[in-house]
C-alpha cells in the first residue's frame, strides 16, 4: 500500500525527501553544545575516579552513623576533602566552638556500600560549605550501585 495512492515501494527504493538534509544539517552551536557536555562527563568521571580512591572525612554523629541532611527528596551524605573543608562547614552551621567526631572512609566505600545501606535515595556531598569547589554526587546509575540509583527501574534495570 502506498500513501499517495500509487505503487508500494519499498524501504531501500523510496526517495528520500529533501527535508531531511535539513534535518541532517547541524543547527548553529548545536555540536559545540554537544561537545561542551561530553567534555562536561568525561571531567565529571575522572573527579568521580579521583573521589573513589580517596579517603575523605565523614561526620558522625550517635551510633557512628554518618551525618545526612535530606534535600530535594535525596538524603545526602556530608564528606570533606580534608579538616579545613569540615571546619568550614561548622562554622556555616554556627557549630565552629564543638567538637566533630568524623571517620576516614574511600570514597568507594561511602558510594558502594553506606549509600545502599541508608535505604532511601541517597548521595554524598563533598565539601557543601565551599560553593562553587563543591560536589555532589547524586544517586544515579555510573555514581552509586544501579540496585539504589533513582533512573535505573530496580526490577529490570532498564534506564528511567
Amino acid at each position: 500500500m502506498s500513501e499517495h495512492g500509487g505503487e508500494a515501494v519499498s524501504a531501500e527504493q523510496a526517495r528520500r525527501s529533501r527535508l531531511y538534509d535539513y534535518v541532517d544539517a547541524s543547527e548553529p552551536g548545536r555540536q559545540e553544545e554537544a561537545e561542551g557536555t561530553a567534555r562536561g562527563r568525561r571531567e565529571f568521571a575522572a573527579l568521580l575516579g579521583e573521589f573513589r580512591r580517596t579517603a575523605v572525612l565523614v561526620p558522625v554523629g550517635e551510633g557512628d552513623a554518618p551525618l545526612t541532611a535530606d534535600f530535594g527528596g535525596v538524603r545526602w551524605i556530608y564528606a570533606f576533602s580534608d579538616e579545613g573543608a569540615l571546619a568550614r562547614f561548622a562554622v556555616a552551621r554556627g557549630e565552629g566552638a564543638r567538637e566533630w567526631v568524623y571517620q576516614r572512609w574511600l570514597g568507594a566505600r561511602l558510594l558502594d556500600a553506606a549509600v545502599p545501606a541508608v535505604g532511601v535515595p541517597c548521595g554524598v556531598a563533598l565539601d557543601c560549605a565551599d560553593g562553587d569547589e563543591g560536589m555532589v554526587f547524586p544517586p544515579v546509575r555510573g555514581v552509586v550501585p544501579d540496585g539504589v540509583a533513582v533512573d535505573v527501574d530496580g526490577g529490570t534495570g532498564d534506564v528511567r
